[in-house]
């Protein structure tokens, strides 16, 4: 047996991910293990050589998503797209697109899906007769204001239709494109219909760069938090994902920044990696952090039972151990320090309008 250290693929100029590897969690071979991967190497892209983004046209029948996990706040979603060319290599959605059979690497960031009828399927759902009315949630699996929503524009137009018919929503993004759709969230803000979670992972550009790399700049994200703050839009600052010895250091700096531009709130996660996520996690430290790679993977093993992830319903997002628990204790402080969380805010769903049928015809 060899004691030589594997050969890694080359980063690709652009993006998250360095390897295209598919997912074993599918096929006969490899459905006993998380994470598991087929030994083939496809097509992989050396440094400096750009991969091109394609983008197809997905034919939905439905736009809502169901949600019915005890530890998520929130029942529906709209996902305008799937797959996220800002290749952020802690994704916890990477592993959708093994169901396409792409690889959760980086066709994920590069193999995109496009709903362009969401807005008219939109309109249709909330026209249903029993349809109940509560915060409709975007960004909570890929980003709706990823690159290719600038001539999209399908997360404007489900928007739209929202505004149209005062219907709450709660988006999440690390985007600074959002400042765009400020005409739309504005006047819904004044309604109590709209608020924003805005996800900063670091103040660092170059780690920002390695890490998530077709994502806003951070300091374009804070900058986009002072936009919506001033325009009326409850905002708040996720700083997240925390990856040990990583970012955790910047806990302070980052709600510091976020309340000066006048996020009203804060919330934190730590990192989580199920599925293909770790292997990929493995190989970006490998290759960018090598000299304190297996460190931040036994750290974030610490916190979850000794495993890279821990799947189980409130314990995914309830780190364990007393390095959890000084993270915590940071970034509680430092929301006090700032005069974050201090205020409930709830959406409004009783001014929310049935589409009528001849509404639904435009």
């Amino acid at each position: 047996m060899s004691d030589s250290p594997p050969i890694l693929p080359p980063p690709v100029k652009g993006r998250g991910a360095a390897s295209t590897r598919l997912s074993a969690r599918f096929d006969d071979r490899g459905r006993e293990d998380d994470g598991d991967w087929l030994d083939e190497r496809e097509g992989i892209d050396g440094e400096g050589t750009p991969r091109r983004t394609e983008v197809t046209i997905e034919k939905a029948k439905t736009i809502i998503t169901r949600n019915r996990s005890p530890d998520i706040p929130f029942d529906r979603s709209i996902n305008a797209y799937r797959g996220c060319e800002h290749g952020c290599i802690y994704c916890f959605a990477r592993p959708t697109h093994a169901y396409q059979n792409l690889s959760p690497g980086l066709d994920f960031e590069t193999k995109l899906f496009a709903k362009p009828d969401a807005a008219a399927l939109l309109r249709k759902e909330l026209a249903k007769r029993g349809y109940q009315c509560t915060p409709m949630a975007m960004g909570t699996n890929t980003d709706p204001y990823q690159p290719i929503e600038q001539h999209m524009r399908i997360t404007r137009g489900v928007i739209e239709v929202l505004a149209e018919h005062d219907h709450p929503l709660v988006i999440t993004t690390k985007s600074a494109r959002i400042v765009r759709d400020i005409d739309l969230l504005a006047p819904m803000a004044a309604k109590g219909l709209a608020a924003v979670m805005m996800s900063v992972t670091t103040l660092d550009p170059e780690l920002a760069r390695r890490m998530e790399p077709r994502a806003s700049a951070p300091r374009q994200r804070i900058a986009a938090i002072a936009a919506l703050a001033k325009a009326g839009v409850p905002t708040s600052i996720s700083v997240s994902p925390i990856v040990p010895a990583i970012n955790d250091h910047e806990i302070e700096a980052i709600v510091a920044a976020g309340a000066e531009a006048g996020a009203r709130s804060a919330f934190s996660i730590v990192v989580r990696l199920p599925h293909e996520v770790a292997p990929l996690m493995r190989e970006w430290l490998a290759i960018h952090y090598p000299d304190r790679a297996a460190k931040v993977m036994a750290m974030i093993a610490g916190m979850r039972g000794g495993k890279d992830n821990d799947p189980n319903f409130f314990d995914r997002f309830r780190p364990q151990g007393a390095y959890a628990a000084a993270l915590h204790a940071r970034f509680k402080l430092a929301c006090r320090k700032h005069g974050l969380n201090a205020e409930r805010f709830e959406l409004r769903t009783d001014l929310f309008r049935v589409p009528t049928d001849q509404m639904a015809l435009f």
